[in-house]
This record gives structure tokens, C-alpha cells and sequence, in this order.
């Protein structure tokens, strides 16, 4: 037996409680590792509190969490690791517990810290396969609502990488981090459109929102096409004919083929994650409480 974290009912973040659980068994290609640290992920918030109930329903109790990162403690059919290998990866089962499953884990760099390792996957996953969806081009313009949170602040970095112009929102106390990647940083709130529309006369080719603060009505009259922009925290984007793009609850963008390149970028040092806070794992419903009270600047992981 070991300890994970679950929830029994949809509720707030009192609902998550330490609860002794029987490790998962590997199936074909996966891994099971002894977690050192895992991802939290706004999706966890909501799934937690029953916002994805009609998408995807519970099967209680649940072990939240998307992504990890570990030691590989047992091998599955065709696992293409070794038992003692430090590895990352989306999660099958959940990842706040102590052991987890990986489905397709990739190899952990050395000098890759363990916090980083399990923060990159899902949020790296989703700015990679947003901006290739767009199908923004070098000298294009995007514009990135949400630019300082965990997804946009390496949508920002990947473009900008790609030669593409970005322009992103954010809080005025994020913007010098922001026109430290490249971008052209606008504060969001009221009045947004303008001040984006003054920032770069020439408008914008893309929108990308990762923020979901009702921003789709103006995005797409800035692009003038509702096809070039994607959101992928609003959910009410058919009301505007935006496309939402969203990976697996159950293990975001498994069969996305970026996570090693993303993870060859963050060693290399050309990309970067910020890491906010890191919890004891019995905390977790700590940091469900941070995040909900948009406290966090930069990701939230959990310490088994």
C-alpha cells in the first residue's frame, strides 16, 4: 500500500484527502515510478470541482493530476526504460500519490531539476500544439491572452523562438517578464483591445487565449476571422465559433510527440518554467486553495 491523494465527491479544495491506495500495475509501453514530484494543473482545479463533470464524469474516487516525474520502480510490456531511470511524463491514474503510472515516459536530463521535469509536460504540450494549430509563420503576429500564466509564458517563448511576433496580456506587475522573452506586453483588463490595437497598428494574424476572461468577442473582431483564434480555458467559444483545443483529461496530448523537444529546450536552457511553490503531498488541497485564489505566479508542484 501507499498514499495518494483523492476526492470522493466534486467539491472545493477540502474535498482532496490523503487516502492509502494499491500502486497501479504498468500496462503495455508504460512505467511505474515512484513520484518525486507532480504537476498542478488548472484542469485538476476543475475537474475537482465537478466543472468537467458533463465531458467527463468521475469514476470515484479519483486520484487527481496529469503529469509527473520519477524513478521508474516497474515496467509494463515494451517500456522503452529500465527500473532506476528518472523519467517524466503524463500520468495514467492520476500523479498526486506516491507511485504513478507513465504512459510513453521520456528520459529525465540530469541537471533538469525534478519540479521542472513534472511541470513541463502538460503545459508544454498545450502551448506547442496550440501555436501549431494556429499555423502562425515567421514574421506573423500572435497575440497570447494569459501570456505570464504557465501555458502562455511558453507560448510566448516558442514563438518568439520561431521568429513569430507576440504580443501578450498580462498583469501590469508581469509585463517586464514578458518584454524580457521578446513580446510586446500589453496590460489585460479593461481597455485591453486598444491598448493592443495602439501597441501593434499593423493588428494581429492570431489569437491565442489561455486565460478565458471573456476575451473572445474582441479577439475575434481583431483578427476580423474567428477560425484564427483558439481558446483553452473558455468554454464558451462555440457561442463565437472559436475552436477549443483540449488534450486528454486522462494524460493531456499522450500521443503529442513535442514533450521531447520541449524537454531538449528546457535543458538546453532555451526554455523556461517557472516554478512558484512546491507542497508536501499533503498539502495538495493547500494548493488547490492557492491557485483558485490566483496566488501563484509560475507552477505549483507537489513533493511525495
Amino acid at each position: 500500500m501507499s498514499t495518494a491523494i483523492t476526492f470522493s465527491e466534486y467539491g472545493a479544495p477540502e474535498v482532496l484527502r490523503p487516502t492509502e491506495v494499491t500502486p497501479a500495475e504498468p500496462g503495455p509501453g508504460q512505467v511505474r515510478i515512484r513520484v518525486r514530484a507532480a504537476s498542478v494543473n488548472p484542469l485538476d482545479l476543475k475537474i475537482r470541482a465537478g466543472l468537467m463533470a458533463k465531458v467527463a464524469p468521475a469514476d470515484f474516487p479519483v486520484t487527481p493530476g496529469l503529469d509527473a516525474a520519477g524513478v521508474v520502480v516497474a515496467l509494463g510490456e515494451g517500456a522503452e526504460a529500465a527500473v532506476g531511470d528518472e523519467v517524466l511524463g503524463s500520468t495514467v491514474g492520476g500523479s498526486y500519490a506516491e507511485y504513478a503510472v507513465l504512459d510513453r515516459p521520456v528520459a529525465k536530463p540530469a541537471a533538469m531539476t525534478w519540479e521542472v521535469a513534472a511541470s513541463l509536460v502538460t503545459v508544454g504540450q498545450t502551448a506547442h500544439r496550440v501555436l501549431g494549430q494556429l499555423g502562425a509563420q515567421r514574421g506573423q503576429t500572435v497575440l497570447v491572452h494569459g501570456a505570464a500564466g504557465s501555458v502562455g509564458f511558453i507560448a510566448v517563448q516558442l514563438a518568439v523562438a520561431r521568429g513569430i511576433s507576440v504580443v501578450g496580456t498580462a498583469a501590469e506587475r508581469d509585463l517586464e517578464r514578458l518584454t524580457a522573452l521578446g513580446a510586446t506586453a500589453v496590460r489585460y483588463g479593461d481597455g485591453w483591445l486598444e491598448r493592443v490595437r495602439s501597441a501593434v497598428p499593423g493588428g494581429v494574424d492570431f489569437v491565442f487565449d489561455a486565460a478565458g476572461a471573456g476575451v473572445l468577442a474582441d479577439s475575434v473582431a481583431l483578427t476580423g476571422d474567428a477560425g484564427k483564434v483558439i481558446t483553452i480555458a473558455d468554454m464558451a467559444a462555440q457561442q463565437h465559433g472559436v475552436r477549443f483545443s483540449a488534450g486528454s483529461t486522462a494524460g493531456a496530448d499522450q500521443g503529442n510527440p513535442s514533450l521531447p523537444e520541449l524537454v531538449q529546450l528546457a535543458a538546453a536552457g532555451e526554455l523556461t518554467v517557472p516554478i512558484w511553490h512546491s507542497y508536501p503531498l499533503a498539502e495538495a488541497a493547500r494548493a488547490h486553495a492557492d491557485l483558485e485564489a490566483h496566488r501563484n505566479r509560475g507552477k505549483a508542484v507537489l513533493l511525495p
